[in-house]
């Protein structure tokens, strides 16, 4: 294998930056994701936590609106729920410039890049408005802190998050036989039943993969099995035994029962599953994916997944095994950059001061950063469903799409930092050795620096990755 300094920035890390000598070598790459997480301490984003104090807040100023209509206080109460629902707002802006300033200052863009990838494969949003911003604080709690564990542990931490169950309906979900369930009926004259989403996403999606070992009882009986798994905005998570289907299940030819072990049973089943081949294959093949082009290498596929068996899904082998492996070290740039990853790489290009960022209001933040990147395909906390961001490039490269990125590098890097580099110097600190004599020419015989600089980000090089 011979190591690319620049490539090892761009294809495993957020960009070329003139503040940070690239790493010098993969071991310096795979160590310092063990070291201290300086950029989350830098810009520290709150926990999940924080999240929910929003939406008690949201709530509270919802139910005092909805007591006092048809009386004097009802204008008092429904201006205090907009102050609340512009704070929540105030917040998405301020966490996305926080997770923005993280790609575009830290020394180390592997943590990052892994942070945005495992972010994506375990989607979770907000569905109604006390929960809507929820996406980023999710993340800080359940995904950037397990980046670096075993892939059991994220997995535990991701399905068992508020905002996950909350996304997925798990919260709905109630055991056909369970206390509840008659409880409900008795009372109430209804059904409560179950909900598949949580189950059928767990296999499909988060480890065994679409078509794998798995059936519809599979399905089934790993639903029964979660029931019991809720949240509320008071609480959070917590395990309800009321809500449980009485008796074991059978998952993967595997018993489970929450009525002997509680929730240790539903964790004991993830666990099973994330050490199942399967799931090695579909991970290893969405990694390789992700970081080196749309058709993988079968090689380094099987690579990545041999390592995950052998060490039962230990993911910093597993990055070892990427990071060591020749065929991630192909010279060509075969990916896209997504929207979020495009724009970080620009900011960190041109190495954007902090304060241009910092002292931005939200309707700043949304004009130069969340409706460029929408107009660019990707609703920022918001994709399409529950398996998250195409990786496929070509849903990326679409001629709207691709005259937002034009539009944006001719338009906005001047007005957030004013004075941009010389042409030949931004050319430089963009791309490095892999600018060309074409891209040199065009980048020179600009009328001005604004367009330099311009042209340069719409280079396609610079577009991959």
């Amino acid at each position: 294998m011979r190591f690319d300094p620049e490539l090892a920035e761009i294809r495993f890390g957020c960009g070329l930056s003139p503040r940070h000598a690239p790493p010098v070598g993969p071991e310096e790459m795979h160590a310092a994701l063990r070291a201290p997480d300086v950029a989350a301490t830098d810009w520290p984003i709150p926990g999940f936590d924080g999240a929910l104090a929003d939406a008690r807040a949201y709530s509270a100023a919802r139910g005092a609106r909805k007591a006092a209509i048809g009386s004097p206080l009802f204008d008092e109460r429904d201006k205090d729920l907009k102050r609340q629902r512009a704070l929540m707002r105030d917040h998405q802006a301020a966490w996305f410039t926080q997770r923005l300033l993280r790609c575009i200052t830290t020394p180390n863009g592997f943590r990052e890049r892994l942070t945005l990838f495992w972010a994506d494969h375990f989607t979770a949003q907000g569905k109604i408005a006390a929960l809507r911003y929820g996406a980023t604080p999710y993340v800080e709690s359940a995904i950037r802190p397990n980046i670096a564990a075993r892939f059991e542990d994220l997995l535990i931490a991701a399905v068992t998050s508020p905002l996950m169950l909350h996304y997925l309906d798990q919260h709905r979900s109630t055991g056909p036989n369970s206390r509840r369930a008659k409880r409900v009926a008795r009372r109430r004259g209804r059904q409560v039943g179950l909900n598949e989403n949580l189950a059928r996403e767990v296999l499909e999606l988060h480890t065994l993969g679409v078509g794998g070992p798995y059936g519809q009882q599979d399905v089934r009986q790993l639903a029964e099995l979660f029931t019991g798994m809720i949240y509320d905005i008071n609480n959070g998570f917590k395990f309800a035994p009321g809500w449980a289907e009485p008796g074991g299940e059978t998952v993967m030819g595997q018993l489970y029962d929450v009525n002997v072990t509680g929730l240790e049973a539903i964790k004991q089943a993830l666990r099973d599953l994330a050490r199942h081949p399967a799931t090695a294959d579909h991970l290893a093949r969405k990694l390789v994916v992700h970081f080196t082009r749309d058709t993988p290498d079968p090689a380094l596929v099987a690579h990545l997944a041999d390592r995950y068996r052998a060490t039962s899904g230990d993911l910093m082998q597993v990055y070892a095994a990427l990071l060591e492996h020749p065929a991630a070290w192909e010279s060509d740039l075969g990916n896209v950059k997504p929207p979020f990853a495009y724009l970080a790489s620009a900011c960190r290009a041109l190495a954007m001061p902090p304060e241009a960022l910092t002292t931005l209001s939200r309707p700043q933040v949304n004009r130069f950063f969340l409706r460029p990147m929408q107009r660019m395909g990707q609703r920022w906390e918001f994709s399409g469903g529950p398996d998250g961001w195409s990786e496929a490039d070509g849903d990326w490269i679409t001629p709207q799409a691709l005259a937002e990125r034009l539009r944006w590098c001719m338009s906005v890097p001047t007005q957030l930092i004013g004075a941009l580099p010389p042409p030949m110097t931004a050319l430089q600190d963009a791309l490095g050795s892999r600018s060309s004599a074409r891209l040199r020419f065009v980048a020179t015989a600009a009328e001005t620096e604004r367009e330099a600089v311009g042209l340069i980000l719409a280079a396609p090089a610079f577009q991959r990755r």
